[in-house]
């Protein structure tokens, strides 16, 4: 649910890497609207579980830093990760104007011409 957020903010961080309280913040930030606003505790057991679980996979592109609690995109997966995710981004923006047919501007006009 917050992948792709996840890993645009281990990709800004960089190699100093970021702590998962921090990251959950941040996730959580980026997640809230005026209408909407969801539980921190869920957003943060939910970065937890992702980072954790794809942490311990022996191919996965998230590694710890080598502090407690702090974990960052593997320098030699980087590029490959940021293509992943431009792709991604230009593929749900295909879909979006894919769906998108040109409807014609039906609202009435606050000045009519004189």
């Amino acid at each position: 649910m917050y992948e792709e957020q996840i890993i645009r903010i281990l990709l800004d961080v960089g190699a100093r890497g970021i702590g998962v309280k921090k990251l959950a913040k941040h996730v959580y930030n980026l997640s809230c609207t005026l209408f909407d606003q969801p539980d921190f505790v869920e957003v943060y057991n939910k970065v937890q579980y992702y980072i954790y679980s794809r942490a311990r996979m022996p191919n996965s592109f998230i590694e710890s830093t080598g502090q407690w609690g702090r974990y960052r995109i593997k320098a030699r997966s980087a590029a490959r990760v940021r293509e992943m995710l431009s792709k991604s981004v230009s593929d749900s923006e295909e879909e979006k104007s894919g769906d998108d047919t040109h409807t014609p501007d039906l609202s009435l006009s606050l000045f009519p011409d004189l």
